[in-house]
């Protein structure tokens, strides 16, 4: 069952055309990785899937769900209910506790609940640090923090922009456990990213250039197998 489906998405700005007739469906519990050189359009179908930007043609739904037909404040709805974020940039306030940084979250779906909380800070390896602020933890503490709060809500989707990219060596293995963990989990995990090491970890990669894509990689029992992207637009059996 496809839990997202891109039909004939466009974004223009003025003159530029950062995504250009993409169609691209994603399965339930399936792990998508998007490359692509900068100005590819890998930020804009992002933002599109995020809920963030409405596209300027085609239709979008999430869950079955019509994106394109929705107010500003019901998309934020769905964002909130729906998707979880993992920024690169952490986006973490900074006068508040790793634990309340978390809550925060579930501050604005429902009602706080420490005790879970502080669960989600466990599962990604972080329920000692609960009381440090940011600037006590190191960078790939600050994502793991992120992730977890991400995932306080249970979210149908996982969206990951760049989840390595700000972390050295050792972090980026702690992060991509996590992840491998939630997908084993049945977790739908899609991962922005310019780091081939991360693609290859997901079921299927697609590949941007200039606002198509280009090429799909799916990933099957251990092997590589190339699909054109005409007939590439869900994961290959």
């Amino acid at each position: 069952m496809n839990i997202l489906e891109l039909k004939n998405i466009s974004m223009i700005y003025g003159q530029v055309k950062a995504l250009y007739d993409v169609s691209l469906s994603v399965e339930q519990g399936e792990w998508l990785a998007i490359m692509g050189p900068s100005g590819s359009g890998k930020t804009t179908m992002m933002n599109i899937i995020g809920c963030m930007d409405k596209p300027t043609n085609g239709s979008v739904l999430l869950d079955g769900e019509e994106l394109s037909r929705l107010s500003p404040a019901e998309l934020t709805a769905i964002r909130r209910d729906k998707i979880g974020l993992i920024f690169q940039q952490f986006h973490l306030i900074s006068y508040l506790t790793a634990l309340e940084n978390v809550m925060v979250a579930q501050y604005y779906h429902s009602m706080i609940d420490e005790a879970e909380a502080l669960s989600a800070l466990e599962r990604v390896g972080l329920k000692d640090r609960a009381k440090h602020l940011p600037r006590q933890l190191s960078g790939g503490e600050q994502q793991r923090v992120c992730i977890a709060r991400a995932l306080i809500n249970y979210p149908r989707l996982i969206l990951a922009d760049e989840p390595t990219g700000n972390l050295d060596e050792t972090n980026e293995r702690i992060v991509m456990e996590i992840l491998r963990k939630l997908h084993e989990g049945g977790s739908t995990i899609i991962v922005v990213t310019h780091d081939p090491e991360v693609a290859v970890e997901a079921d299927r990669t697609v590949y941007l250039e200039h606002g198509r894509i280009a090429n799909v990689i799916c990933r099957v029992g251990g092997a590589e197998h190339v699909e054109e992207p005409m007939f590439s637009t869900t994961c290959c059996p």
